[in-house]
Protein backbone atom coordinates (compact mmCIF):
# COMPACT_ATOMS: atom_id res chain seq x y z
CA UNK A 1 0.00 0.00 0.00
CA UNK A 2 2.74 2.98 0.19
CA UNK A 3 1.88 3.12 3.80
CA UNK A 4 4.71 4.19 4.56
CA UNK A 5 5.30 6.45 1.79
CA UNK A 6 1.97 8.62 2.39
CA UNK A 7 3.49 9.08 5.55
CA UNK A 8 6.49 10.66 4.74
CA UNK A 9 4.75 12.57 1.90
CA UNK A 10 2.08 14.40 4.55
CA UNK A 11 4.93 14.55 6.80
CA UNK A 12 6.63 16.64 4.43
CA UNK A 13 3.49 18.63 3.41
CA UNK A 14 3.57 19.52 6.74
CA UNK A 15 6.00 21.87 6.19
CA UNK A 16 5.03 23.13 3.04
CA UNK A 17 1.08 24.74 3.97
CA UNK A 18 -0.13 26.60 6.85
CA UNK A 19 -1.86 26.63 9.80
CA UNK A 20 0.34 29.64 11.14
CA UNK A 21 0.01 33.15 9.99
CA UNK A 22 2.60 34.21 8.03
CA UNK A 23 3.79 36.36 5.20
CA UNK A 24 2.87 34.06 2.36
CA UNK A 25 0.47 31.07 1.46
CA UNK A 26 3.65 29.32 0.06
CA UNK A 27 5.93 29.24 3.17
CA UNK A 28 2.91 28.82 5.89
CA UNK A 29 2.31 25.38 7.60
CA UNK A 30 -0.50 23.16 7.03
CA UNK A 31 -0.97 20.28 10.06
CA UNK A 32 -1.23 17.39 7.93
CA UNK A 33 -1.31 14.10 10.17
CA UNK A 34 -0.85 10.84 8.51
CA UNK A 35 -4.44 8.91 7.70
CA UNK A 36 -4.79 5.68 10.14
CA UNK A 37 -6.79 3.84 7.38
CA UNK A 38 -6.45 2.68 4.04
CA UNK A 39 -7.69 0.59 1.35
CA UNK A 40 -6.98 0.08 -2.37
CA UNK A 41 -9.25 0.74 -5.75
CA UNK A 42 -8.95 -2.78 -6.39
CA UNK A 43 -11.13 -3.95 -2.98
CA UNK A 44 -14.10 -2.45 -4.24
CA UNK A 45 -14.17 -4.55 -7.40
CA UNK A 46 -12.13 -2.01 -9.67
CA UNK A 47 -10.37 -3.66 -13.08
CA UNK A 48 -7.54 -1.44 -14.45
CA UNK A 49 -7.82 -2.44 -18.19
CA UNK A 50 -8.65 1.14 -19.59
CA UNK A 51 -11.67 -0.33 -20.72
CA UNK A 52 -13.92 -1.37 -17.96
CA UNK A 53 -15.88 1.45 -16.10
CA UNK A 54 -14.53 2.17 -12.46
CA UNK A 55 -17.14 4.70 -11.63
CA UNK A 56 -19.15 2.53 -9.51
CA UNK A 57 -15.88 1.55 -7.37
CA UNK A 58 -14.78 4.80 -6.56
CA UNK A 59 -18.39 6.06 -5.83
CA UNK A 60 -18.47 2.84 -3.27
CA UNK A 61 -14.64 3.17 -1.93
CA UNK A 62 -15.14 6.99 -1.20
CA UNK A 63 -18.80 6.13 0.28
CA UNK A 64 -17.10 3.45 2.67
CA UNK A 65 -14.25 5.68 3.38
CA UNK A 66 -16.53 9.14 4.60
CA UNK A 67 -17.11 6.43 7.90
CA UNK A 68 -13.94 6.99 8.73
CA UNK A 69 -13.70 10.98 8.90
CA UNK A 70 -14.26 10.93 12.29
CA UNK A 71 -11.17 8.35 12.86
CA UNK A 72 -8.52 10.54 11.65
CA UNK A 73 -9.46 10.11 8.03
CA UNK A 74 -9.10 7.42 5.50
CA UNK A 75 -6.54 6.87 1.87
CA UNK A 76 -7.67 5.41 -1.37
CA UNK A 77 -4.85 3.84 -2.85
CA UNK A 78 -4.75 3.55 -6.62
CA UNK A 79 -2.08 0.90 -7.78
CA UNK A 80 -0.63 0.82 -11.21
CA UNK A 81 -2.81 0.38 -14.06
CA UNK A 82 -5.81 2.34 -16.17
CA UNK A 83 -9.08 3.37 -14.49
CA UNK A 84 -11.63 4.26 -16.55
CA UNK A 85 -14.05 6.29 -14.59
CA UNK A 86 -17.21 8.79 -15.12
CA UNK A 87 -17.13 11.67 -12.64
CA UNK A 88 -17.27 10.72 -8.66
CA UNK A 89 -17.02 12.77 -5.51
CA UNK A 90 -14.58 12.92 -2.86
CA UNK A 91 -14.95 13.34 1.18
CA UNK A 92 -13.63 15.14 3.74
CA UNK A 93 -10.01 13.64 5.69
CA UNK A 94 -9.71 11.75 2.53
CA UNK A 95 -6.68 11.32 1.03
CA UNK A 96 -6.20 10.25 -3.08
CA UNK A 97 -3.09 8.58 -3.65
CA UNK A 98 -2.07 7.77 -7.26
CA UNK A 99 0.64 5.35 -7.25
CA UNK A 100 3.83 5.54 -10.14
CA UNK A 101 2.15 3.83 -12.96
CA UNK A 102 -1.60 4.72 -12.04
CA UNK A 103 -3.53 6.21 -14.38
CA UNK A 104 -7.01 7.80 -14.04
CA UNK A 105 -8.93 8.01 -17.34
CA UNK A 106 -11.87 10.38 -17.90
CA UNK A 107 -14.56 8.10 -20.39
CA UNK A 108 -14.98 9.78 -23.53
CA UNK A 109 -18.81 9.33 -23.22
CA UNK A 110 -20.43 12.24 -21.49
CA UNK A 111 -23.41 10.42 -20.13
CA UNK A 112 -20.74 9.43 -17.14
CA UNK A 113 -20.31 12.78 -16.06
CA UNK A 114 -23.34 14.01 -14.89
CA UNK A 115 -24.96 17.63 -15.08
CA UNK A 116 -24.48 20.57 -12.30
CA UNK A 117 -25.95 23.22 -11.96
CA UNK A 118 -24.20 26.62 -12.67
CA UNK A 119 -22.00 28.31 -10.47
CA UNK A 120 -23.55 31.18 -9.01
CA UNK A 121 -20.78 33.85 -9.06
CA UNK A 122 -21.43 32.96 -12.91
CA UNK A 123 -25.25 32.33 -13.76
CA UNK A 124 -24.42 29.85 -16.28
CA UNK A 125 -22.07 27.71 -17.92
CA UNK A 126 -18.98 29.34 -18.96
CA UNK A 127 -19.56 28.16 -22.42
CA UNK A 128 -22.57 27.54 -22.70
CA UNK A 129 -26.28 28.61 -21.25
CA UNK A 130 -27.78 26.84 -18.39
CA UNK A 131 -25.68 24.12 -16.76
CA UNK A 132 -21.93 22.68 -16.92
CA UNK A 133 -20.71 19.29 -16.78
CA UNK A 134 -19.72 17.93 -13.86
CA UNK A 135 -15.68 17.96 -13.07
CA UNK A 136 -13.93 14.03 -13.31
CA UNK A 137 -13.26 14.22 -9.65
CA UNK A 138 -15.55 16.48 -7.81
CA UNK A 139 -16.15 18.31 -3.91
CA UNK A 140 -18.51 20.03 -2.15
CA UNK A 141 -17.88 21.90 1.25
CA UNK A 142 -14.89 19.71 1.78
CA UNK A 143 -12.45 20.03 5.06
CA UNK A 144 -9.13 18.23 4.72
CA UNK A 145 -8.43 16.75 1.00
CA UNK A 146 -4.91 15.29 -0.05
CA UNK A 147 -4.93 14.60 -3.73
CA UNK A 148 -1.40 13.29 -4.42
CA UNK A 149 0.75 10.39 -5.64
CA UNK A 150 4.12 8.70 -6.96
CA UNK A 151 3.75 10.88 -10.03
CA UNK A 152 0.51 8.83 -11.42
CA UNK A 153 -1.19 10.42 -14.35
CA UNK A 154 -5.09 11.91 -14.06
CA UNK A 155 -5.68 11.88 -17.89
CA UNK A 156 -9.36 13.65 -19.54
CA UNK A 157 -9.04 12.46 -22.77
CA UNK A 158 -9.98 15.31 -23.87
CA UNK A 159 -9.97 14.78 -27.12
CA UNK A 160 -13.97 13.81 -27.89
CA UNK A 161 -14.90 17.54 -26.16
CA UNK A 162 -12.24 19.47 -28.10
CA UNK A 163 -14.40 18.52 -31.39
CA UNK A 164 -17.10 18.84 -29.97
CA UNK A 165 -16.34 22.33 -28.56
CA UNK A 166 -14.96 22.87 -32.04
CA UNK A 167 -18.10 21.35 -33.80
CA UNK A 168 -20.69 23.60 -31.68
CA UNK A 169 -21.79 19.85 -30.44
CA UNK A 170 -21.77 20.32 -27.19
CA UNK A 171 -25.02 20.19 -24.68
CA UNK A 172 -23.21 21.53 -22.15
CA UNK A 173 -20.33 23.59 -20.92
CA UNK A 174 -16.98 21.50 -20.26
CA UNK A 175 -16.39 19.29 -17.58
CA UNK A 176 -12.66 19.44 -15.53
CA UNK A 177 -10.40 17.27 -14.15
CA UNK A 178 -10.52 18.67 -10.40
CA UNK A 179 -13.13 20.58 -9.16
CA UNK A 180 -13.39 21.45 -5.27
CA UNK A 181 -16.00 24.38 -4.70
CA UNK A 182 -16.31 25.87 -0.70
CA UNK A 183 -14.02 23.51 0.49
CA UNK A 184 -10.86 24.21 2.77
CA UNK A 185 -7.43 22.86 3.13
CA UNK A 186 -6.62 21.31 0.00
CA UNK A 187 -3.90 19.75 -1.43
CA UNK A 188 -2.63 18.39 -4.63
CA UNK A 189 0.52 17.39 -5.19
CA UNK A 190 3.04 15.16 -6.92
CA UNK A 191 0.71 14.06 -10.14
CA UNK A 192 0.71 14.64 -13.81
CA UNK A 193 -2.37 16.08 -15.30
CA UNK A 194 -2.92 15.83 -19.48
CA UNK A 195 -5.82 16.23 -21.82
CA UNK A 196 -8.59 17.95 -19.64
CA UNK A 197 -11.47 18.75 -21.33
CA UNK A 198 -10.97 22.46 -20.21
CA UNK A 199 -9.97 23.44 -16.73
CA UNK A 200 -7.24 21.28 -15.05
CA UNK A 201 -7.41 22.22 -11.14
CA UNK A 202 -10.32 24.42 -10.52
CA UNK A 203 -10.91 25.59 -6.77
CA UNK A 204 -13.92 27.63 -6.51
CA UNK A 205 -14.69 29.58 -3.28
CA UNK A 206 -12.06 27.38 -1.55
CA UNK A 207 -9.55 28.36 1.54
CA UNK A 208 -6.04 27.18 2.20
CA UNK A 209 -5.43 25.59 -0.95
CA UNK A 210 -1.81 24.43 -1.96
CA UNK A 211 -1.04 22.88 -5.83
CA UNK A 212 2.58 21.79 -5.75
CA UNK A 213 5.14 19.43 -7.85
CA UNK A 214 2.62 19.22 -10.99
CA UNK A 215 2.89 19.18 -14.41
CA UNK A 216 -0.02 19.73 -16.67
CA UNK A 217 -0.23 19.63 -20.28
CA UNK A 218 -2.36 20.20 -23.12
CA UNK A 219 -1.55 20.13 -26.88
CA UNK A 220 -1.24 23.52 -28.70
CA UNK A 221 -4.26 22.74 -30.50
CA UNK A 222 -6.65 22.18 -27.60
CA UNK A 223 -9.37 24.73 -27.60
CA UNK A 224 -9.38 27.01 -24.53
CA UNK A 225 -7.83 24.33 -22.51
CA UNK A 226 -6.02 26.12 -18.95
CA UNK A 227 -4.08 24.64 -16.07
CA UNK A 228 -4.74 25.63 -12.33
CA UNK A 229 -7.80 28.27 -12.14
CA UNK A 230 -7.73 29.75 -8.26
CA UNK A 231 -11.26 31.36 -8.47
CA UNK A 232 -13.20 33.49 -5.76
CA UNK A 233 -10.38 31.80 -3.99
CA UNK A 234 -8.22 32.62 -0.70
CA UNK A 235 -4.45 31.53 0.55
CA UNK A 236 -3.69 30.22 -2.08
CA UNK A 237 -0.50 28.33 -3.13
CA UNK A 238 0.89 27.44 -6.50
CA UNK A 239 4.69 26.61 -6.75
CA UNK A 240 7.24 23.99 -7.97
CA UNK A 241 5.03 23.36 -11.01
CA UNK A 242 5.36 22.83 -15.10
CA UNK A 243 2.54 23.27 -17.00
CA UNK A 244 1.81 23.64 -20.83
CA UNK A 245 -1.72 24.01 -22.27
CA UNK A 246 -3.33 25.51 -24.99
CA UNK A 247 -4.95 28.10 -24.05
CA UNK A 248 -4.05 29.75 -20.49
CA UNK A 249 -1.17 28.02 -18.16
CA UNK A 250 -2.87 30.06 -15.03
CA UNK A 251 -5.67 32.52 -14.70
CA UNK A 252 -7.20 33.91 -11.63
CA UNK A 253 -10.85 34.78 -11.57
CA UNK A 254 -13.41 35.98 -9.70
CA UNK A 255 -17.37 35.55 -11.21
CA UNK A 256 -18.89 37.45 -13.96
CA UNK A 257 -20.72 40.54 -14.30
CA UNK A 258 -23.74 40.94 -12.24
CA UNK A 259 -23.01 37.47 -10.60
CA UNK A 260 -19.77 37.70 -9.50
CA UNK A 261 -20.59 41.45 -8.13
CA UNK A 262 -23.55 39.66 -6.14
CA UNK A 263 -21.80 36.95 -5.01
CA UNK A 264 -18.66 39.45 -3.71
CA UNK A 265 -16.12 36.72 -2.74
CA UNK A 266 -13.07 38.11 -4.12
CA UNK A 267 -9.87 35.56 -4.98
CA UNK A 268 -7.20 37.22 -2.86
CA UNK A 269 -3.76 35.84 -0.91
CA UNK A 270 -2.17 34.37 -3.63
CA UNK A 271 1.39 32.82 -3.48
CA UNK A 272 2.92 31.82 -6.92
CA UNK A 273 6.56 30.87 -7.46
CA UNK A 274 8.82 28.50 -9.23
CA UNK A 275 7.03 27.64 -12.05
CA UNK A 276 7.27 26.87 -16.08
CA UNK A 277 4.24 28.28 -17.94
CA UNK A 278 3.46 27.69 -21.42
CA UNK A 279 0.02 29.04 -23.25
CA UNK A 280 0.11 28.50 -27.17
CA UNK A 281 -2.77 30.64 -27.66
CA UNK A 282 -3.79 32.54 -23.67
CA UNK A 283 -1.19 33.78 -21.84
CA UNK A 284 0.97 32.02 -19.30
CA UNK A 285 -0.23 33.81 -16.67
CA UNK A 286 -3.64 35.68 -16.65
CA UNK A 287 -5.64 37.66 -14.40
CA UNK A 288 -9.35 37.71 -15.65
CA UNK A 289 -11.21 38.31 -17.57
CA UNK A 290 -14.44 37.05 -15.11
CA UNK A 291 -12.80 39.26 -12.03
CA UNK A 292 -15.94 40.85 -11.13
CA UNK A 293 -15.45 39.28 -7.43
CA UNK A 294 -12.20 41.24 -7.31
CA UNK A 295 -8.39 39.81 -7.50
CA UNK A 296 -6.20 41.76 -4.99
CA UNK A 297 -2.93 40.67 -2.93
CA UNK A 298 -1.59 38.72 -5.23
CA UNK A 299 2.75 37.68 -5.34
CA UNK A 300 4.32 36.46 -8.23
CA UNK A 301 8.21 35.24 -8.11
CA UNK A 302 10.88 33.23 -9.49
CA UNK A 303 8.56 32.41 -13.09
CA UNK A 304 10.21 31.34 -16.24
CA UNK A 305 7.39 32.01 -19.53
CA UNK A 306 7.99 30.46 -22.75
CA UNK A 307 6.70 29.99 -26.33
CA UNK A 308 3.26 31.53 -25.61
CA UNK A 309 1.19 34.25 -26.89
CA UNK A 310 1.10 35.98 -24.16
CA UNK A 311 3.31 36.82 -21.36
CA UNK A 312 1.32 38.09 -18.57
CA UNK A 313 -2.07 39.63 -19.07
CA UNK A 314 -4.59 41.32 -17.12
CA UNK A 315 -8.18 41.46 -18.70
CA UNK A 316 -11.41 42.97 -18.12
CA UNK A 317 -14.19 45.03 -19.92
CA UNK A 318 -17.37 47.10 -19.22
CA UNK A 319 -19.75 45.92 -17.19
CA UNK A 320 -16.89 43.48 -15.29
CA UNK A 321 -17.12 45.83 -11.60
CA UNK A 322 -14.51 44.53 -9.55
CA UNK A 323 -11.19 45.09 -9.73
CA UNK A 324 -7.58 43.82 -9.88
CA UNK A 325 -5.16 45.48 -7.46
CA UNK A 326 -1.78 44.82 -5.37
CA UNK A 327 -0.30 42.70 -7.38
CA UNK A 328 3.40 42.39 -7.86
CA UNK A 329 5.29 40.14 -10.23
CA UNK A 330 9.00 39.73 -10.27
CA UNK A 331 12.00 37.73 -11.29
CA UNK A 332 10.80 36.65 -14.42
CA UNK A 333 12.32 35.02 -17.17
CA UNK A 334 10.31 35.05 -20.59
CA UNK A 335 11.52 33.45 -23.78
CA UNK A 336 9.83 33.11 -27.52
CA UNK A 337 6.96 35.52 -26.36
CA UNK A 338 4.42 37.91 -28.59
CA UNK A 339 3.48 39.86 -26.29
CA UNK A 340 5.13 40.15 -23.31
CA UNK A 341 2.95 42.37 -20.94
CA UNK A 342 -1.06 43.29 -21.57
CA UNK A 343 -3.56 45.16 -19.63
CA UNK A 344 -7.22 45.13 -21.74
CA UNK A 345 -10.18 46.77 -21.03
CA UNK A 346 -11.85 45.49 -23.99
CA UNK A 347 -11.94 41.83 -23.43
CA UNK A 348 -14.25 39.52 -22.83
CA UNK A 349 -17.80 38.45 -23.81
CA UNK A 350 -20.94 38.80 -21.11
CA UNK A 351 -23.32 36.00 -19.59
CA UNK A 352 -26.42 37.25 -20.79
CA UNK A 353 -28.16 41.24 -21.19
CA UNK A 354 -28.56 42.04 -17.57
CA UNK A 355 -25.13 43.28 -16.67
CA UNK A 356 -24.56 46.79 -15.68
CA UNK A 357 -22.73 48.55 -18.38
CA UNK A 358 -21.64 51.70 -15.70
CA UNK A 359 -20.04 48.63 -13.52
CA UNK A 360 -16.66 50.10 -14.45
CA UNK A 361 -13.86 47.86 -12.98
CA UNK A 362 -10.75 48.82 -11.33
CA UNK A 363 -6.86 47.88 -12.38
CA UNK A 364 -4.51 49.59 -9.59
CA UNK A 365 -1.31 48.84 -7.84
CA UNK A 366 0.43 46.68 -10.60
CA UNK A 367 3.94 46.03 -9.73
CA UNK A 368 6.34 44.14 -13.27
CA UNK A 369 9.82 44.23 -11.66
CA UNK A 370 13.31 42.22 -12.63
CA UNK A 371 12.31 40.89 -15.73
CA UNK A 372 14.81 39.66 -18.32
CA UNK A 373 12.88 38.46 -21.82
CA UNK A 374 14.48 37.51 -24.75
CA UNK A 375 12.95 37.33 -28.78
CA UNK A 376 9.57 39.12 -27.68
CA UNK A 377 7.64 40.63 -30.20
CA UNK A 378 5.96 43.74 -28.12
CA UNK A 379 6.94 44.15 -24.98
CA UNK A 380 3.66 45.78 -23.93
CA UNK A 381 0.21 46.52 -24.65
CA UNK A 382 -1.95 48.49 -22.47
CA UNK A 383 -5.18 49.86 -23.22
CA UNK A 384 -7.32 50.71 -20.38
CA UNK A 385 -10.80 52.00 -20.07
CA UNK A 386 -11.78 55.78 -21.05
CA UNK A 387 -14.25 56.01 -18.24
CA UNK A 388 -11.96 54.53 -15.23
CA UNK A 389 -8.40 54.39 -16.63
CA UNK A 390 -5.73 51.66 -15.47
CA UNK A 391 -3.91 53.87 -12.93
CA UNK A 392 -0.51 53.01 -11.07
CA UNK A 393 1.25 50.31 -12.97
CA UNK A 394 5.01 50.09 -11.78
CA UNK A 395 7.54 48.80 -14.14
CA UNK A 396 11.53 48.50 -13.41
CA UNK A 397 14.35 46.56 -14.00
CA UNK A 398 12.87 45.03 -16.97
CA UNK A 399 14.91 44.18 -20.05
CA UNK A 400 13.02 42.96 -23.35
CA UNK A 401 15.11 42.09 -26.47
CA UNK A 402 12.83 42.59 -29.26
CA UNK A 403 12.66 39.94 -31.70
CA UNK A 404 14.06 41.44 -35.58
CA UNK A 405 11.17 40.63 -37.63
CA UNK A 406 9.34 42.97 -35.47
CA UNK A 407 7.44 46.30 -37.12
CA UNK A 408 5.32 47.31 -34.28
CA UNK A 409 6.01 49.49 -31.93
CA UNK A 410 7.41 48.24 -28.51
CA UNK A 411 5.26 49.59 -26.30
CA UNK A 412 1.39 50.15 -27.47
CA UNK A 413 -0.73 52.05 -24.08
CA UNK A 414 -3.99 54.24 -23.93
CA UNK A 415 -5.80 55.20 -20.61
CA UNK A 416 -2.99 54.34 -18.40
CA UNK A 417 -0.87 56.33 -16.16
CA UNK A 418 2.21 54.72 -13.30
CA UNK A 419 5.79 54.86 -13.61
CA UNK A 420 8.91 52.91 -14.78
CA UNK A 421 12.91 52.99 -14.03
CA UNK A 422 15.21 51.23 -15.58
CA UNK A 423 13.07 49.41 -18.57
CA UNK A 424 14.38 48.79 -22.08
CA UNK A 425 12.83 49.37 -24.70
CA UNK A 426 11.85 52.67 -23.22
CA UNK A 427 7.89 52.20 -22.20
CA UNK A 428 4.92 54.69 -23.04
CA UNK A 429 5.06 57.52 -21.77
CA UNK A 430 1.70 57.38 -20.39
CA UNK A 431 3.42 55.09 -18.10
CA UNK A 432 5.16 58.14 -16.32
CA UNK A 433 1.97 60.40 -16.39
CA UNK A 434 0.89 60.31 -13.07
CA UNK A 435 4.77 59.91 -11.65
CA UNK A 436 8.29 61.24 -11.74
CA UNK A 437 10.51 58.55 -12.96
CA UNK A 438 11.28 56.76 -9.80
CA UNK A 439 11.23 53.89 -7.97
CA UNK A 440 9.85 55.14 -4.99
CA UNK A 441 6.45 55.39 -6.78
CA UNK A 442 6.79 51.42 -6.67
CA UNK A 443 5.41 48.99 -3.83
CA UNK A 444 5.88 45.66 -2.84
CA UNK A 445 3.15 43.36 -0.89
CA UNK A 446 3.68 42.96 3.06
CA UNK A 447 2.54 41.23 5.79
CA UNK A 448 -0.04 43.44 8.50
CA UNK A 449 -1.37 40.97 10.97
CA UNK A 450 -1.41 38.05 8.75
CA UNK A 451 -3.06 39.78 5.86
CA UNK A 452 -1.37 41.22 2.82
CA UNK A 453 -1.07 44.93 1.92
CA UNK A 454 0.17 47.26 -0.56
CA UNK A 455 2.41 49.83 0.59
Amino acid sequence: MKMLVVLLLLLSLGDAIGGEDEERPCDSKLQLKPRPHSVSILEFGAVGDGKTLNTLAFQNAIFYLKSFADKGGAQLYVPPGRWLTGSFNLTSHLTLFLEKGAVILGSQDPSHWGILEPLPSYGRGIELPGGRYCSLINGYMLNDVVITGDNGTINGQGSVWWDWFNSHTLNHSRPHLIELVSSKDVVVSNLTFVNSPAYNIHPVYCSNVHIHNISVSAPPESPYTVGIVPDSSDNVCIQDCSIGMGYDAIVLKSGWDEYGIAYGRPTTNVHIRRVQLQSSSGSSLAFGSEMSGGISNVLVEQVHLYNSLGGVQFRTTKGRGGYIKDIVISDVKMENIDVAFGASGQFGSHPDDNFDPNALPVLDHINLQDVIGTNITIAGKFSGIKESPFTSFCLSNISLSINSGSSTNSWVCSNVSGSSESVFPEPCSALKSSYSNSSSACFSIQTLNGIAVAL
